[in-house]
């Protein structure tokens, strides 16, 4: 099968794959149990990602993007699981801005925070918590997951708002910074210097993205630290794909046709995803885009 088949093949599965099916956001996330119930723990949360990654690795795929994904996914967690040995936790973060990939990323380092932190009354696993014969059974799960935000110039509300309601949901320690890239990161790790890697969301149709490895460090001039690339090889269909089928709330700015963020002045909705006789205004949803060249179309750089 050429390139361009197996692209083809996967928009047919992107289109079909959720026809039918509920395309309901889920955000603001609603709230689980009473209203005067004790939050969930971060292990709670792991818990419960790693129960629903795990159910849908165990499917049988209906779809040849679902065979995929499934593929990508293993090999994601298998990246991550070895981040998680090489570093302790003060060491690792994640560089989270509520887009897409790394909301993806996310998901998936949580699910594999059980792996690497085994409960102390089961420390061999169980299919709830499975084992790691690599894991320290004594070591404490983590109550918090270091991120950084590096804020985009002139904002989006949306985003803003997603990335502290999802920092809240998902137990993130995150430090933001309104500053450019470099400075930003700088200044991160003058304020936390046991960071030593960072995860990040990048894949290989991003800008800079297609010579990268899962584990690269900083290029020479940039603050040292070992960038880790879980997602670099997924598509874009697959990152819908994941989000969707998990069932995992997202930025309201997908829905209104954006499909890569940025800040307010240089960013748009995707035209490929405009409604006809809508008058230019109406957007079908991220989520309905299917080609990974046409992802930053509404992007003005």
């Amino acid at each position: 099968m050429t390139i361009q088949q197996d692209h083809d093949e996967h928009a047919a599965d992107a289109a079909a794959a959720y026809e039918g099916k509920p395309s309901r956001n889920g955000y603001p996330a609603e709230s689980k149990g009473c209203a005067d119930a004790a939050p969930r723990s971060l292990r709670e949360v792991c818990l419960e990602l790693r129960e629903k990654i795990d159910a849908f690795l165990a499917e049988e795929p209906t779809t040849p993007l679902l065979r995929d994904l499934q593929s990508r996914l293993r090999v994601s967690m298998a990246v991550t699981e070895e981040a998680l040995e090489r570093y302790q936790p003060e060491e690792i973060s994640l560089s989270y801005n509520g887009g897409k990939d790394c909301l993806v990323l996310l998901l998936i380092i949580l699910a594999c925070l059980p792996h690497r932190f085994p409960s102390p009354s089961n420390p061999t696993g169980t299919a709830t918590n499975p084992p790691n014969t690599s894991s320290d059974p004594a070591a404490p799960f983590p109550e918090k997951v270091q991120a950084v935000y590096i804020v985009s110039q002139h904002p989006f509300s949306e985003v803003d708002d997603f990335v502290a309601s999802s920092a809240q949901e998902y137990h993130l320690d995150i430090n933001r910074y309104s500053l450019p890239m470099k400075q930003g990161l700088q200044a991160y790790l003058a304020d936390r210097p046991s960071i030593r890697a960072i995860f990040v969301g990048t894949r290989r149709t991003d800008p800079h993205g297609e010579d990268l490895k899962h584990f690269d460090p900083t290029d020479a001039g940039w603050p040292p630290f070992m960038r880790i690339h879980p997602v670099i090889d997924w598509h874009y269909v697959e990152i819908w794909a994941f989000i969707r089928h998990l069932g995992t709330p997202y930025c309201p700015l997908y829905d209104q046709g954006y499909t890569s963020l940025g800040g307010r002045r240089d960013t748009h909705p995707n035209p490929h995803l405009k409604k006809e006789g809508a008058n230019g205004k109406e957007f079908r949803p991220a989520y309905e885009l299917t080609d990974d060249e046409e992802e930053r179309l509404g992007r003005d750089r």
